[in-house]
Parts: C-alpha cells; structure tokens; sequence
C-alpha cells in the first residue's frame, strides 16, 4: 500500500486528505472518491448508516473529520469482498435476506465485522454476562446489543442478525 503518512490509505489506496479540514470522512468518501456504498443517513452519528471500518474498528464517518485518519487504513463496503468474491457476512445477508431497502445494509456489515474483532478481543458490552471473559460468545442477547446502533427501518432486522449470527456464531468461541 503506497503513500505517505500524510495519505489516508482507503480500500488500499492511499488518498490525499481533503484541503479544508471541515470535511467529514462520509463526504470524502461519498462526494470526493464516489464510494457511494456509504450512506449519508441522519448525518449526526446516530443511525450507523454511513459505518465504515478505521484500522479494523467501526465508526461512524459522518462525524469523523477525513483530516484525523491521516496514516490510517479505511475500509468501506467496497472494500470488504476480496479478490474471490464477497465477504462472508455479505453473502450470509443475501442468503438470509438481511435488507429489504438495503439502505441501511452497507453499515449494518461493516458494523458487524468491526463488532466481530470486538468479541475476538473480548472487549464487554451492556450485555455481556462475565466480564473477565477472554472470548465473548455471540449470543442473541449480545448481537443484538452490539448492533443497536445501526438502524433498519424496512423491518429486516431478524435476517441482519440470522446473517450475523451464521457468519460468527461458531461452536468453537
């Protein structure tokens, strides 16, 4: 991955920050580099729709100024398949019909792969029962705390999480 530390590397590109430090990371990505994966929902950081993953972990890029991820790896929906097809939650939401609008569907995955890396770091949530836990089961209970910051409004919510639950909720954690 070429650039500099002064580039922001996004979906292994690296990218020149935008000149005016008032533009979000949303705005780069969506109106500067034309990934339009990356929805623009309520602009206040509380529908999770513009979710896309900062060196692994989720945030919201509507609230994240593009200047601050200078020397950091963004990954948005475009850039999760991989050279051999689609990520494996991204096929698990076709075949368990995870959207209906699929408004919402961009930062509802990149949200759940970010929530994945959570649970393998055993970082707790509300609903997380043992605390001194190394690994963290993906329980109903726990997907769907983890998950509340990402909205559906169409009503897909039991296929988002059946996709989830397929992709990370093995025997073995």
């Amino acid at each position: 991955m070429a650039g500099n530390a002064a580039s922001i590397r996004i979906n292994g590109t690296a990218v020149e920050p935008p000149d005016d430090p008032r533009v979000s990371l949303l705005d780069l990505l969506r109106e500067r580099l034309e990934l339009h994966g990356t929805k623009k929902g309520c602009d206040q950081g509380a529908c999770g729709a513009c979710t896309v993953l900062v060196d692994g972990e989720r945030i919201v890029s509507c609230l994240a100024l593009a200047v601050q991820y200078t020397g950091r790896d963004v990954v948005t929906i475009e850039g999760l398949a991989g050279e051999h097809g689609l990520h494996p939650l991204q096929q698990a939401f076709i075949e368990h019909d995870g959207f209906q609008c699929g408004y919402c569907t961009p930062g509802q995955i990149c949200s759940a792969v970010g929530m994945a890396a959570e649970l393998e770091r055993g970082v707790p949530s509300y609903a997380t029962g043992d605390l001194s836990t190394r690994k963290i089961a993906p329980s109903h209970d726990e997907l769907r705390e983890r998950m509340s910051g990402n909205l559906c409004r169409c009503g897909a919510h039991n296929g988002i999480v059946a996709a989830i639950t397929e992709t990370y909720a093995k025997e073995d954690r």
